[in-house]
């Protein structure tokens, strides 16, 4: 009885996601009348603003995934080392974006960093796209963070670096070429996600007045029908292949081990 209620539950759970999504893509694929056709996506990929915007949102994408991966590896790693009564704090701070919203963040960064401040990043493209990034970074960080503290806790991080340094290896030779290559699985985990979060992202990109993909959505679902059907298809797609190759390079990464 209990497994029979338990697979009621399973599919009545995948029921309440699965059926708005196949709602929105029959939608989606109802542009001309009497026929199923791909005349939105037609029209979605074809519009120019749409290669302009994506593109913008993955570069923003690549760029805070590097920065993401700079500070929280040797962060996670020095606190795992050395500093393991700092965790519980440095877990709280990581937590904070989770509960203070983006347009609280964003804010804070237009009232610190506009023209008459003390430095006016919001007064050029370079400087607005790194206050983007920083705040993209912020957003991913309970994600990130908790990615590699989970891969560092399978590695004995101290034997690791003993031995390191008894070959006469550096700190940077030890965090690249050592520590990061055993947690990279749990470092692309964190990377994919936050690929996912930049992409469908609007608050920030929005109030900074930057060409992204989330604004970009938020406008043709305000002057279209059927695209932004397609776009929302086109957005849950990125994200479940995101999701599919953390999967792949886990399953990669068992194999490997297990080989080895």
């Amino acid at each position: 009885m209990t497994r029979i209620l338990a697979w009621v539950a399973l599919i009545l759970g995948m029921l309440y996601f699965i059926l708005p999504l196949v709602g929105m893509t029959e939608f989606s694929l109802s542009m001309r009348r009497g026929v199923y056709s791909l005349d939105a996506y037609t029209t979605i990929l074809g519009d120019p603003r749409f290669r302009q915007t994506f593109g913008y949102s993955v570069l923003m994408a690549v760029a805070t995934i590097i920065f993401g991966v700079l500070l929280v590896v040797p962060t996670a790693y020095w606190v795992r080392l050395r500093l393991p009564w700092i965790r519980p704090y440095i877990e709280f701070i990581t937590l904070l974006p989770l509960v203070i919203p983006a347009i609280v963040i964003v804010f804070g960064y237009i009232r610190l960093y506009n023209t008459s401040s003390w430095l006016p990043l919001t007064g050029s493209s370079m400087g607005t796209n790194l206050l983007l990034v920083f705040g993209y970074a912020t957003l991913a960080l309970p994600y990130m963070y908790r990615a590699v503290d989970t891969g560092l806790r399978t590695l004995d991080v101290g034997t690791l670096t003993e031995a390191a340094q008894s070959l006469g290896a550096g700190w940077g030779t030890i965090l690249f070429r050592v520590i990061l290559p055993n947690v990279l699985v749990a470092v692309l985990s964190g990377a994919f996600l936050t690929f996912a979060i930049v992409i469908g992202e609007f608050t920030m990109a929005a109030l900074l007045d930057r060409p992204a993909f989330g604004p970009f959505m938020q406008i043709l679902g305000a002057n279209r029908a059927y695209e932004p059907a397609a776009l929302a298809v086109i957005a849950f797609a990125i994200t479940w292949a995101c999701m599919g190759l953390i999967q792949l390079v886990t399953r990669l990464q068992k194999h490997t081990r297990a080989g080895a």
